[in-house]
């Protein structure tokens, strides 16, 4: 349980320190979404939603862009998600190891593992 709670608390503590980053990102894709959505004749909740659907590479299909610079500009929303999504995931393994490494004795686990 002492994993979890130290895994955690360096995981938001992460969060706070890419913060900045991350709601940039956040803003570029609706900005994107929007300008996708106001080109292809959506509302702003459906450009919304394409957006974030796009940027997690989920990628539904229910509205898909039809015109050219609209098509463009989707990669670049996948792009911005994925990077976003990787900084989330670099903090995520980062916090783990952290934990991992104050709350177990790395030495210890080498040993046992020569053993076996």
């Amino acid at each position: 349980m002492e994993f979890t709670f130290r895994f955690i608390h360096i995981f938001f503590v992460g969060l706070e320190y890419a913060g900045p980053l991350l709601i940039a990102l956040v803003f570029i894709i609706i900005l994107l979404g929007q300008i996708v959505g106001t080109r292809e004749s959506w509302g702003w909740q459906n450009s919304i939603y394409w957006a974030f659907i796009t940027a997690t590479t989920v990628g539904y299909g229910d509205l898909p862009p039809t015109k050219p610079l609209s098509k463009i500009l989707s990669v670049f929303t996948a792009l911005f998600g994925v990077i976003f999504t990787g900084i989330i995931v670099a903090v995520a393994v980062n916090a783990a190891t952290i934990a991992f490494q104050s709350v177990f004795d790395i030495n210890e686990i080498k040993t046992d593992i020569e053993i076996n």
